[in-house]
């Protein structure tokens, strides 16, 4: 980003020499020329801001996305893994019950 010129207190107590006619056109139009220029590197930078944070906004955005189908996933997985782990669980305590009940003495 571009430094600006003046400040705010710059401009309120920025004064101007009086010539014959009243103040200095010269002076006036210079200083002016000074504020003009500070408004077009502020709008500028403004713009650019809003660009940035549009940007970021979009990958935020992007971001939970990509977070809540990675949480989705895991879940599944999740309750995948819990259901396969305890079927094989219930198969294995099945085994030892049909022997338990089928054991010849």
């Amino acid at each position: 980003m571009e430094k600006l010129n003046l400040n705010a207190y710059d401009v309120y107590n920025k004064e101007f020499n009086i010539d014959v006619n009243g103040f200095s056109c010269n002076e006036v139009n210079s200083f002016l020329d000074l504020v003009i220029a500070d408004y077009q590197i502020m709008e500028e930078n403004i713009k650019k801001l809003q660009a940035e944070i549009e940007n970021l906004n979009n990958l935020l955005t992007n971001k939970d996305e990509e977070i809540l189908s990675l949480k989705s996933k895991s879940k599944f997985n999740d309750f995948t893994n819990t259901t396969q782990y305890s079927s094989i669980d219930l198969l294995k305590r099945v085994s030892r019950l049909e022997e338990e009940v089928f054991k010849k003495d």
